[in-house]
């Protein structure tokens, strides 16, 4: 019939025959419902809201919380449901999301109430609750962005109104909750009625804002042991707010006066003042307890390396006398990578290493003999020889950087006052707006898009692709041991994402939309519209972005 069209529903297992017109709300009906609702759904390999209409044949796969996809979902429109209760029980009020905490949470502040009470907390919640109950509708509509810009400033969201000003579009697209109006920079749920469990604890200034564990839906976790990391986002918080950047906005505002550079030099200095004192603590270390084993964890694409790097630089002003390994160059070969449960080789898993040969090799440098370190060719998936033996001298520290090198079980045989432990990861400081965070994972996700481009010959496909079960493999043997370090890192630079578009831009367009990891980086693209492009001529060599966009001055 002219009037019907058929539809590929990955959920049902087969077509289905729909009048034209139906929305995902009413399709999802003729599922058969599961442990948790689905809060949207991948159509054609985009993900689209629910209220989207279909008009023509099309393949449908619906996403609940389970998935990377739906648990955005469900974050961003919780964040909605916490702006409404906000603006409800404290008017006048401004929120701000300022970063994650734990699996599923964040946490938030109140422009103007500098301690959140047990009291203020339970209204919170409760109002949050309400909002969920009464279900109200949550709408998208597509109108002139003179328009918006107009709402925006209604409601004092000068942050929001800073973005539209310097990436000039003609329409913008505006959510409302109620007589609550926002935007979130992707997918929504319906209603607030999918927003069901959540939890709101007084946390230092603010709170904490507890919401379902991805892999455990049922769960939230409202215990959350983070203290160095709170540390270190609320520093470079406190940083970037001082110099007047705090959002993309306020960046893209800096680049178009042409001040950028300046920017760079700041960020960049600030690194080097860590790493100073990182190497401060380290000489302090070694004098009062014997250290001589710095060892260097993070996820995939936190500038392990070249922190290494530079920390070996400054402990060598100090009169040191470092010597680096990395833990990638103990990779087994590819065909001995183990498993993980869906049949893929897990590089995330401690056994991915080949831990007999690197202990070996610690025993031997211990004892002070020469040992040929080897070198894994990322290319081949071969570890190769190169002839060049290490041998430590009394004055000599070891520097090994690698995904596991908190693990206790990677260096069961040395006494822990020897080690010194850094956790280094990129703990983005700069905010899309107020309540639009911008994830470490993306962050770090460009990161990896860009340097197995450029350097390992991997396209974006192969590196999205493979991109959930890095993070599964973070989750499991990384995370749990970041609390461990003696310190922490943040390697993020507030200008970073700038310098990263034109690269990852290019890598992403290739990703055709016959595959489901097109969904991914149309996602990414439309987030790199946000940021104007700076340069890369203007990084300096030794620059922790260098190790992703090329042109270091380090030898890797």
């Amino acid at each position: 019939m002219a009037d019907t069209i058929q539809v590929l529903c990955d959920n049902l297992g087969g077509k289905i025959e729909v009048p034209m017109g139906t929305t995902l709300l009413q399709l999802v009906e003729k599922i058969p419902p599961k442990d948790h609702p689905y809060l949207a759904a991948m159509v054609n390999n985009r993900i689209k809201e629910l209220h989207y209409k279909l008009y023509t044949p099309v393949t449908v796969r619906f996403i609940d919380i389970t998935s990377f996809e739906g648990i955005r979902v469900y974050q961003r429109t919780s964040w909605f449901l916490l702006q409404k209760a906000v603006q409800d029980l404290f008017p006048g009020h401004r929120l701000h999301i300022r970063h994650s905490m734990g699996d599923s949470g964040f946490y938030c502040e109140i422009d103007g109430m500098n301690l959140i009470t047990e009291e203020q907390a339970d209204l919170i919640r409760n109002r949050m609750k309400e909002i969920s109950l009464r279900n109200y509708p949550i709408t998208k509509q597509r109108m002139p962005t003179a328009q918006v810009r107009e709402i925006y400033q209604h409601y004092g969201f000068d942050d929001k109104i800073a973005l539209l000003d310097t990436r000039p579009r003609l329409y913008s697209q505006l959510y409302t909750l109620d007589d609550t109006v926002g935007y979130f920079y992707g997918s929504l749920a319906p209603s607030t009625g999918y927003i069901d469990l959540f939890d709101i604890k007084p946390f230092y200034n603010g709170f904490y804002m507890a919401l379902p564990l991805r892999n455990a839906p049922a769960q939230l976790n409202k215990e959350v042991h983070q203290d160095r990391m709170f540390d270190i986002f609320r520093q470079y918080q406190s940083w970037v707010g001082l110099m007047g950047v705090p959002t993309v906005g306020a960046v893209n505002t800096r680049v178009l006066e042409g001040v950028s550079s300046g920017m760079i030099m700041l960020a960049e200095a600030f690194h080097e003042r860590k790493f100073a004192e990182v190497a401060d603590a380290i000489r302090e270390a070694n004098r009062t307890r014997g250290t001589r084993m710095v060892l260097i964890s993070g996820p995939s694409s936190s500038g392990k390396t070249t922190s290494a790097k530079r920390l070996a630089l400054q402990l060598g002003v100090l009169g040191m006398k470092p010597e680096l390994i990395s833990l990638d160059d103990y990779f087994v070969d590819r065909d001995k990578t183990p498993l993980d449960e869906n049949g893929e080789r897990d590089y995330e898993a401690l056994e991915a290493i080949d831990l007999d040969l690197f202990n070996e090799h610690l025993q031997r440098l211990s004892r002070g003999e020469s040992v040929d370190i080897p070198r894994y060719d990322f290319i081949t998936g071969r570890r190769t020889w190169h002839n060049n033996p290490l041998t430590l001298k009394k004055d000599s520290i070891l520097i090994i950087e690698g995904i596991h090198g908190l693990n206790p079980r990677l260096t069961p045989s040395i006494p822990d006052h020897l080690k010194f432990k850094i956790y280094v990861s990129c703990f983005t400081s700069v905010a899309l707006d107020n309540l639009s965070r911008i994830s470490t994972t993306d962050n770090r996700l460009l990161r990896r898009l860009t340097r197995d481009y450029k350097q390992r010959g991997a396209d974006a496909l192969s590196t999205l692709s493979r991109w959930a079960s890095v993070r599964r493999g973070e989750e499991r043997h990384i995370f749990p041991y970041q609390e461990n370090a003696d310190v922490m890192i943040n390697s993020s630079l507030f200008y970073e994402i700038s310098v990263l578009r034109p690269y990852a831009e290019k890598i992403l367009r290739q990703v055709p939309d016959t595959v489901p990891e097109f969904d991914e980086a149309q996602r990414m693209l439309k987030f790199l519209d946000n940021f104007i492009p700076i340069p890369a001529d203007t990084i300096p060599p030794t620059s922790i972005l260098r190790e992703f966009i090329g042109g270091s001055g380090f030898t890797y």
